[in-house]
């Protein structure tokens, strides 16, 4: 079995050595192609305007100068070519990666484009709480996500759907069980702009999650984590919302304008 490990916080991540040795675990060919730098936030972009760099790091292991986007992009049309690998990991990302989160995420868009390119793939992210990155639990990640992994490639992957794993911020011991959820939502003040000054009093903005009191919808991703389960929520490509274009259909039936 051939697994490609991709993410967004790059190639020398904490995450990404955990999924790396994740994915040792389920397979016996292993390749790492991940982004030179952290580029988390960059979505589902590519680099149509730039060229790439593409470092060997040697045992398998490659650093591009690109997306996440690109750097599936690299691995499929050009380290294998016409050898596709059977599952595309993206993670293990610092940071939750659920709701409105996954709009924005450079980690699901890592396995966004392994289903893209006909791969089953799922993304993997760790939450941390309010104490910071730096108190994150990664045993917590480490510990059950050669388990959720096996399972969901157990129980297959459809063609257009990837699936999106976040791991709650708990020890490992404390993770209350494994929730099939749906995409949450926030309220809308979940982003702000901060507004600072540089030594020469000129100002400058930072663009920055806030957080708002919010209680999240039973069955959803952010209730899964807070309430310490694990949250596994299919997404799909195909952003066709079908009860408006029926009636989309209907309103303009016959139309020529």
């Amino acid at each position: 079995m051939r697994v490609l490990v991709t993410n967004d916080d790059g190639i020398n991540a904490d995450g990404l050595a955990i999924l790396t040795q994740v994915a040792g675990e389920i397979a016996d060919d292993v390749w790492v192609v991940a982004p030179e730098t952290d580029q988390s936030g960059v979505s589902h972009s590519l680099s149509l305007h730039d060229p790439l760099r593409l470092r060997d790091l040697g045992g398998q292991r490659f650093a591009v100068s690109g997306t996440p986007t690109d750097c599936v992009i690299m691995a499929v049309r050009h380290l294998f070519q016409d050898t596709l690998p059977d599952l595309v990991l993206s993670g293990i990302n610092i940071g939750q990666n659920v709701a409105e989160d996954v709009i924005y995420s450079g980690t699901v868009a890592g396995a966004m484009e392994g289903t893209i390119l006909g791969i089953p793939s799922i993304a993997l992210s760790q939450v941390y709480g309010p104490h910071g990155r730096e108190q994150a639990f990664w045993e917590c990640s480490a510990a059950h996500a050669v388990p959720v992994v096996k399972r969901v490639i157990a129980a297959g992957i459809e063609p257009g759907i990837l699936i999106n794993v976040n791991f709650p911020s708990c020890p490992a011991d404390e993770v209350a069980g494994i929730a099939v959820t749906a995409q949450g939502r926030r309220n809308l003040a979940f982003m702000k702009v901060d507004e600072r000054h540089d030594g020469r009093g000129r100002p400058y903005y930072w663009l920055m999650g806030a957080r708002n009191p919010h209680e999240p919808v039973d069955g959803t991703d952010l209730w899964a984590v807070r309430n310490n389960r694990i949250s596994v929520t299919p997404l799909q490509i195909d952003l066709t919302h079908e009860p408006t274009m029926t009636r989309y259909a209907s309103l303009f039936h016959g139309s020529r304008e």
